[in-house]
């Protein structure tokens, strides 16, 4: 049975973070990722606890993104706060999850993850560009539950 802590190993982890850090470098907007073995919740009903656990839903600017995974049930959730979705085209979230997918259905779990990390770091910087005040306001490290 897979562990959490097994998902991704230390080196997968560290690019993860890195790929968030380097997303986060032109934007005021932030990137989070969460992993948990499983839920017994609606997963973007579980993703939505999630993102106002880590409050993400605190940004000043509202522009908070969570990629949500339960391992274990192979399900994932692309949540954005209301600053970002109000901005983005309908179906942003939609294409980013399923060029995940395809990497996820490799079982290429690190590089659907930073292709989506980078994806969405792309339009926060289209709408939310780094500003000199600007501060990282949320940890960058994956969380794990």
């Amino acid at each position: 049975m897979l562990k959490v802590e097994e998902f991704l190993t230390k080196e997968e982890e560290s690019a993860i973070v890195e790929a968030i850090r380097m997303a986060e470098k032109e934007t005021s907007g932030e990137i989070r990722i969460h992993i948990e073995k499983t839920t017994s919740k609606a997963p973007f009903d579980r993703a939505l606890e999630v993102f106002n656990f880590l409050k993400m839903d605190q940004t000043e600017l509202k522009n908070g993104v969570l990629i949500y995974l339960a391992v274990k049930d192979k399900k994932f959730v692309i949540c954005g706060d209301k600053g970002i979705n109000d901005r983005v085209e309908v179906d942003f979230w939609d294409s980013t999850k399923e060029l995940m997918a395809n990497h996820f259905k490799k079982g290429n779990f690190k590089q659907g993850l930073i292709d989506g990390i980078t994806m969405a770091g792309e339009q926060l910087q289209k709408y939310f560009p780094y500003l000199e005040n600007d501060s990282n306001e949320l940890s960058n490290e994956i969380s794990k539950g």
